[in-house]
């Protein structure tokens, strides 16, 4: 199949779940599976939009999930994180390469773990980085993608069980157009302008979120697969 008829079947079908608004269905993967409640996508969508235009952290219910401490995140820490700045040993700050000056990284341990993260626990939560404040692992349930490999096994596990709720259709076909863009951008690089796409997992959730309304037109199924990608820089553009 061309990559424009590649497009097109999974631009139709997104057009297709989204304008009838077909009930999203979830199925256990074993009988003992948990779910956890994601909270209203919409509102959800326009908080994340919000957090990554900087306007916010993000509120997550992590409950006992300890995943984002523990999964070997370098985690940044900007000038304006005096709190934090104040807070961690000098030493467990290293230079943050390809930022500008005065930005850090904090480097996991070897097991994964941040060097913040003693006793089971942040040993500065009150005074935890942006990054930290920002971070929402919940952008991966809604791009229907996995947060990467076994190194990130218990971010995936609450991944899997994070479950939106749709008050109403608009809801629902957000949704849908969110995981139509992570699906197109994880399957189409080479229909990028110069190839230049994300292809991590969480770049790929974040461009998702930020350009998902291309997935939303009304024509997006008459789109070769390179107009689809030079919208979706558009849109991303347009955001930031």
């Amino acid at each position: 199949m061309s990559g424009q008829g590649v497009s097109r079947t999974l631009t139709c079908r997104a057009y297709e779940l989204c304008h009838n608004a077909r009930r999203m269905t979830h199925s256990a993967t074993s009988a003992t599976a948990r779910f956890v409640d994601a909270g209203a996508f919409g509102a959800w969508l326009a908080r994340a939009r919000d957090a990554l235009r900087g306007q916010g952290g993000s509120d997550v219910p992590c409950g006992d999930c300890n995943g984002c401490c523990t999964s070997g995140y370098a985690i940044q820490v900007r000038p304006d994180d005096t709190r934090t700045l104040a807070s961690v040993p000098a030493r467990v700050l290293m230079p943050a390469p390809r930022l500008p000056p005065g930005n850090a990284m904090m480097i996991p341990h070897r097991n994964g773990h941040c060097p913040m993260y003693v006793g089971g626990q942040c040993s500065i939560y009150r005074n935890r980085p942006q990054t930290c404040l920002d971070y929402d692992c919940r952008i991966f349930s809604a791009a229907g993608i996995a947060a990467g490999g076994p190194d990130k096994v218990v971010i995936n596990r609450r991944v899997d069980e994070w479950r939106f709720d749709y008050p109403t259709e608009a809801d629902r076909c957000a949704h849908r157009a969110v995981q139509a863009a992570a699906a197109f951008i994880r399957d189409h690089g080479a229909s990028f302008p110069g190839k230049r796409v994300p292809t991590a997992p969480t770049g790929i959730a974040v461009l998702a979120v930020k350009a998902y309304t291309v997935f939303l037109d009304v024509d997006v199924a008459t789109r070769s697969a390179e107009e689809l990608a030079a919208a979706i820089v558009r849109a991303s553009r347009d955001f930031d």
